[in-house]
């Protein structure tokens, strides 16, 4: 079996991606060959969570402060952001169409759960998982690549997330259709997707409890055997009044100038009287029932949607085994505590309690 650390170092060779990283100093001192040796070193201890400590006891010739001057001088968000760029545009030009089809356009995305010590400003309960921890949401394309990743809060907004990944991969992937579960969906996000150019896909779990809406006032009667599942006719005046505003701030998300979260928290249902908020929810909500009649008319959609959102799911099932330090949760900084012993608990307790 090929070792983490020979995949890495094979990368390297192929792509270069080491040279996206430069010393924050005046100059650099250290020789090329044996800089690089320490970024792989470093960058395998913090992939893995394995930690610097751990690795320094090897018999690569680098003691632990080494990798420490290393890791604190040349490693930063930017660095890795670039050097990952480089990977993932090399993997998608190397691929033999006759083995992986043709270049795909098509990207699933999904949140991970992963546990962290309590004085991280960015740590928060998660009820759904059980435990206090931060999230990762990921997006990855059909052929198992992932082409953004980004550290979120528990109560972030998974559909702001989606958004933000289309459109600041920073790849040379175009992303036109997106798989997502219930969590990154919602009707303002079928509008923005719309607006934004690209297809909004999801899996929907309580479809049973979907409504489908009417086009105008005089199609009430045209469907007869579908009465119990319609709703009322989409309002296109309001639409029409605020799409120059809803194209504002399409265009702030698209250029960088503003955060989908901080865009989309304006638009939640604390804000309904927001009259750009009902405009777009009606635009999302003739879109949804679009996608829906679709959705339950096509096998061969939901089948689409079912396989992209496997190879996300597949994705995070591979961080559990590359994450493997620590038992997958980010270390504390807090030298008297440790994790507490209950299998369903990812607190920390002092290290004199049981």
């Amino acid at each position: 079996m090929t070792g983490l650390l020979d995949v890495l170092k094979e990368s390297d060779l192929r792509v270069g991606f080491a040279e996206a990283f430069a010393t924050a100093a005046a100059r650099e001192a250290i020789d090329r060959d044996e800089l690089r040796r320490r970024l792989l070193l470093c960058l395998y201890g913090l992939g893995t969570n394995a930690g610097l400590k751990r690795l320094a006891v090897g018999r690569h010739g680098f003691s632990y402060k080494e990798l420490l001057h290393t890791r604190r001088r040349y490693i930063d968000a930017d660095a890795l952001r670039d050097a990952t760029r480089r990977v993932v545009n090399a993997t998608l030009a190397a691929r033999n169409p006759r083995v992986w089809g043709e270049g795909t356009t098509a990207c699933a995305s999904d949140s991970k759960h992963f546990g962290a010590f309590d004085q991280n400003l960015m740590t928060e309960w998660h009820a759904r998982y059980g435990g206090r921890g931060v999230m990762i949401y990921w997006h990855v394309e059909r052929g198992s690549v992932c082409i953004h990743s980004r550290l979120r809060r528990c109560s972030s907004s998974e559909v702001a997330a989606m958004i933000e990944g289309v459109l600041r991969h920073d790849t040379e992937m175009e992303v036109e259709r997106q798989y997502v579960d219930s969590h990154g969906q919602s009707e303002v996000a079928f509008a923005f997707c719309r607006l934004l150019s690209f297809q909004l896909l999801p899996r929907l779990k309580a479809i049973a409890a979907q409504r489908l809406y009417l086009p105008d006032v005089k199609s009430a009667t045209s469907y007869p055997h579908l009465a119990c599942i319609l709703a009322r006719p989409i309002d296109w005046d309001l639409v029409e009044q605020q799409y120059d505003e809803a194209v504002r701030y399409t265009t702030a998300m698209a250029e960088r100038t503003a955060d989908p979260e901080a865009i989309l928290r304006r638009f939640t249902r604390s804000n309904v009287q927001h009259p750009t908020y009902k405009a777009l929810a009606e635009l999302g909500k003739a879109l949804k029932t679009a996608f829906l009649c679709r959705y339950l008319g096509e096998e061969s959609l939901r089948r689409e949607i079912h396989e992209g959102l496997n190879v996300v799911e597949t994705w995070n099932a591979a961080n559990g085994f590359i994450f493997f330090g620590k038992g997958g949760e980010v270390a504390s900084n807090r030298r008297t505590t440790r994790r507490c012993q209950c299998t369903r608990c990812t607190c920390s307790k002092p290290a004199w309690s049981t």
